[in-house]
């Protein structure tokens, strides 16, 4: 198993900036290749945030596209989502991800979700 630790979450004022962590802990069986950030808004389904591979590929969403930023220190395995000119439509749980390989294929692991709101 994987157990995923987020940080970071807050209230904040629209424009403002917040940094979310998230730290997967060590395995023998699991290899990290994908860590990223979904987020879930009240009555709405969970959707992609960001992701980025041990290679250093990313994928985001096209609405957090030149606002937020993901980075990975691969040697901590810890992912960082760095969320600037936040609006109120950012407000949701945020759920860090990580995709473990192993010999029995591709793991699939949450953190238990961090709260971010956006509001004056």
């Amino acid at each position: 198993q994987v157990q995923l630790v987020e940080s970071g979450g807050g209230l904040v004022q629209p424009g403002g900036s917040l940094r979310l962590s998230c730290a997967a802990s060590e395995s023998s069986i699991f290899s990290i290749v994908r860590m990223g950030w979904y987020r879930q808004a009240p009555g709405k389904q969970r959707e992609l945030v960001a992701t980025i591979t041990s290679g250093g590929s990313t994928n985001s969403v096209d609405s957090v596209k030149g606002r937020f930023t993901i980075s990975r220190d691969n040697a901590k395995n810890i992912v960082y989502l760095q969320m600037n000119s936040l609006k109120p439509e950012d407000t949701a749980v945020y759920y860090c991800n990580a995709d473990g390989r192993w010999v029995g294929g591709i793991q699939s692991f949450w953190g238990q979700g961090t709260q971010v709101a956006v509001s004056s």
